[in-house]
């Protein structure tokens, strides 16, 4: 199936008509919500051998990848927005309060109305569609906008999204940039785009001439600080395995290891020995190991390998007509070294020897915010100390990764590595817009509310103060006053039980 780019004057016209169809209300009713949510599920179910296929064609990805990183997360997004669907729309009120209750203030989520979505190539499966449940769930029309460097998949897309979900809501445009070009001109409710910083600043140029609020996830170096005294072989292992999953082209994956100068050998003969493991024969012929999308950004890794002045400790082999890069861990690599100037995206790990946490903290202080920081330490003071003295989007205590499919937890960046979140509740979250309302009787100005209509006078401003809260205690003195007060009453209440106590051994012994 060969991709065909949407074409230009289409553009506009689509989202025309996702609007007149949103207009239209048929996205509101929340039974049409569910039946939409359920045939994105099954839109992957029934197609989930393409889907691998696609994933192959483009990434060489193995299919194992491909179900454990897209199917199980899409799928758990559905059914999660299916059966929480009338919770989450639900109107409620706000916490109680005496001056307001009788207006009956409430909150009610609402659609944002057109939504766009744009993916990277690494996993557009999962970061098309979790998106798209959570902004149906909202109630919204919603266009993809899938890669142009994954033409299998992008042109899979095109085709099943029509069979399976309404055609004047949903919709997929292809194409390069001219045609994000396009779509950027265009106003939309919202956009949630995925990718790198570079492009995000564009899009975000873009959003606001309208004004459209953004969902950004952009990644950045997500560091990994390891103790010496943590389990190398365990802690090697799993790095590693973060390190190489889609051929290294993962947002969340870990970028390079700070660790102790005295433990940098060993944790290196560990990384090897996981290697040595994953991939017996050699990754290039194995099954298990994937490709570099473009042969372009094969040849990008390759100059960052060629120009570390770090020592490689094995892999380094690149093949660019096969997009191949060889698993690859990199040691003594030092903090103005190549590798560690952007983003790898590449199956290549730097490790970064450090005299101690401190200088491990301080290097990840001196950068971007990443979107995960990971740490491998069994010392509670130690995940503490790193956790509570650096800033990221996550952070994963002896794992990596696998935090994006934890259900409950919401996937989003801060700062460079991006804003807002997806996946669940949180996602859901982004694409409604908590319309206030609240129903005031005429009888309230009787009452209270007359004092608010001119002329102004000293009764009209004391009624209409009467109304303000009471400041918390006032720090130092009020804090002392209050402590003071406790004090009397509690001698107070002690004094009184004494008494009584005395009377009655008085009586007692009379």
């Amino acid at each position: 199936m060969s991709l065909k780019y949407t074409a230009l004057d289409e553009i506009p016209r689509i989202n025309e008509t996702a609007r007149r169809a949103w207009l239209s209300g048929k996205a509101k009713p929340l039974a049409f919500r569910k039946e939409q949510i359920a045939q994105v599920a099954y839109l992957v179910k029934d197609n989930e051998q393409r889907f691998k296929d696609a994933m192959k064609a483009d990434l060489g990805r193995p299919y194992l990848e491909t179900e454990f990183f897209d199917f199980g997360i899409v799928y758990a997004e559905a059914r999660t927005a299916y059966d929480s669907i009338e919770t989450w729309t639900r109107e409620h009120a706000p916490d109680f309060s005496p001056n307001w209750f009788f207006m009956s203030p409430r909150l009610k989520p609402e659609p944002k109305g057109v939504v766009l979505m744009i993916a990277p190539f690494n996993y557009p499966l999962f970061l098309l569609l979790v998106p798209l449940i959570s902004a149906i769930a909202g109630g919204n029309a919603a266009v993809l906008k899938p890669p142009e460097h994954t033409p299998a998949f992008s042109a899979l897309l095109a085709d099943l999204v029509p069979q399976y979900l309404d055609s004047e809501l949903y919709h997929v445009i292809n194409g390069a940039v001219p045609e994000t070009a396009k779509i950027l001109e265009l106003k939309w409710d919202h956009i949630m785009y995925t990718g790198n910083t570079r492009v995000g600043r564009i899009i975000a140029g873009a959003a606001a001439k309208h004004l459209t609020p953004l969902t950004l996830e952009l990644g950045g170096k997500n560091p990994v600080v390891v103790d010496s005294r943590t389990d190398l072989e365990l802690a090697a292992k799993r790095i590693l395995w973060g390190r190489v999953s889609n051929a290294g082209q993962i947002c969340l994956a870990p970028d390079y290891v700070l660790v102790p100068e005295e433990t940098q050998e060993a944790l290196v003969a560990a990384f090897r020995k996981a290697n040595q493991q994953f991939f017996p024969d050699g990754a290039k012929t194995s099954d298990s190991f994937g490709r570099i999308v473009t042969e372009a950004h094969t040849e990008r890794i390759g100059k960052l390998i060629n120009q570390t002045r770090g020592t490689i400790a094995f892999g380094g082999e690149i093949d660019i007509p096969e997009r191949y890069v060889a698993p690859t861990v990199v040691s003594n690599v030092h903090p103005d070294d190549p590798l560690m100037v952007e983003e790898i995206f590449g199956p290549v790990l730097a490790v970064v020897p450090v005299k101690d946490v401190d200088e491990a903290i301080a290097y990840i202080n001196s950068r971007d915010y990443p979107l995960g920081v990971y740490i491998f330490s069994n010392d509670k003071k130690f995940q503490d100390k790193v956790t509570e003295n650096t800033q990221s989007g996550s952070v994963m205590i002896n794992e990596t990764l696998i935090a994006v499919g934890a259900p409950g937890l919401p996937v989003g960046g801060k700062g460079s590595g991006g804003y807002g979140y997806y996946t669940g509740k949180y996602g859901f979250d982004q694409f409604v817009h908590m319309r206030v309302s609240l129903k005031n009787p005429s009888w309230s100005d009787t009452i209270a509310f007359w004092a608010r209509y001119p002329p102004y006078t000293p009764a009209a401003t004391k009624k209409l103060r009467s109304f303000e809260a009471k400041l918390p205690p006032r720090p130092g003195k009020g804090d002392f006053v209050s402590g003071i007060v406790w004090i009397v009453a509690f001698a107070t209440v002690v004094a009184g039980v004494s008494s009584v106590v005395a009377k009655l051994r008085v009586t007692n012994h009379a």
